[in-house]
């Protein structure tokens, strides 16, 4: 994983999901909202191996955090995870 420390992979993560809005909750003043979700997130992304495993990751904590018709499919997931991938993956 790339060397970014916890506080700020976390808000860059907040940010990528508020932008790409999974389930429908930016409404464009709330910038936090998606704060807590990539608390939980963070943790997880240092065993991720690749797009996919961020995938599973992102729709199991949204699975937690809301409930599986909220969450919706994993392939919602797919761009997000794209981008985080950008973030961490190491080069």
């Amino acid at each position: 994983m790339k060397d970014l420390d916890y506080q700020d992979l976390m808000e860059k993560i907040s940010k990528i999901l508020f932008e790409e809005d999974p389930i429908g909750i930016n409404f464009e003043e709330n910038t936090d909202e998606y704060d807590t979700e990539a608390r939980t997130i963070v943790p997880r992304l240092g065993n991720s191996k690749s797009i996919e495993d961020i995938q599973q990751i992102l729709h199991e904590e949204f699975c937690r955090w809301f409930d599986e018709k909220t969450a919706g499919e994993i392939s919602r997931y797919r761009r997000i995870a794209e981008r985080i991938w950008t973030l961490i993956a190491v080069r």
